[in-house]
This record gives structure tokens, sequence and C-alpha cells, in this order.
């Protein structure tokens, strides 16, 4: 496993921004990459995946949210513009996201691409879940 990946500032997708899973990890890997701090690991799959299902909830696009960062706004400021210029989701379709975030590549069509990472990355922090999010936990342990 790459140190870097190890050493990355990178959030937990547990850790909630205005009450949203995932959304503080994606900003956390595009202030990191503007750095060329992030990994290769996670630059591969910047704005798909996770990314592409959080920025699709909110109705805006992943290179709006990239300018937002760029531009220095704070994790706050980030998410209301995007409410501002998407939609703001109901406090049941928070709770939906973050269910169905939470247990992604639990009995769904993950299912199979998850285990197959585990059998070629046992060091992965989340071997042994059943979930996506688990496997994203970041090494440092930032909640």
């Amino acid at each position: 496993m790459s140190s870097r990946v190890k050493d990355s500032d990178v959030r937990s997708p547990y850790y909630k921004v205005g009450d949203l899973f995932y959304f503080g990890r994606m900003l956390d890997k595009i202030r990191s990459h503007a750095k060329g701090e992030l990994p290769l690991e996670y630059q591969v799959n910047m704005g798909k995946g996770f990314d592409k299902k959080c920025v699709t909830f909110l109705r805006v696009r992943y290179e709006l949210v990239v300018e937002y960062v760029n531009y220095g706004l704070g994790d706050e400021a980030i998410l209301e513009s995007c409410f501002g210029m998407g939609r703001r989701p109901s406090e049941g379709e928070i709770h939906m996201w973050n269910e169905f975030m939470r247990k992604r590549g639990w009995n769904d069509e993950l299912s199979e691409t998850l285990e197959n990472e585990k059998k070629k990355k046992p060091w992965l922090p989340g071997r042994r879940s059943r979930h996506c999010f688990n496997s994203l936990m970041p090494m440092k342990g930032a909640w």
C-alpha cells in the first residue's frame, strides 16, 4: 500500500457536512488534488463513483463543486451554494441519501466489485465489511 494513501488527509465518508455523508470527503479529495497531494489511487475516481452520486443527488455539476473549492469556500458555504444552484434536499431525502450511501455495496450491483477489491487488497481498512463506506475509511481515522 502506498504511504501516500496512509498519510492522506481525506476524511472518512461518515464525516457529515450539513448532515450529508460523504460530501466532506469529496471536497477533501478536490482540495488535495489541487495541491498535488492526492494519491493516484483516489485520482482515478474523481468525479465518478460516489462523487457522481453525490453531485447528482444535489443536482449540480461536479465541475461547479471544483470551482467552489478552488475559489476557497469552506465546506458549509460550498454545500449552501450547491443547494442554491441545484436543490436543497428535505430531511427525509438526506436520511435516505445517508442510508443509501452507508449501505452501498451490500446486496446491490457493487457487491461483486467490492468483494473482488477486498481479495486484491487485503489491507483495506473495511475488508471484513459488506459496505463500501468501510473500505473508504481513512488510514488516519479522521472522523
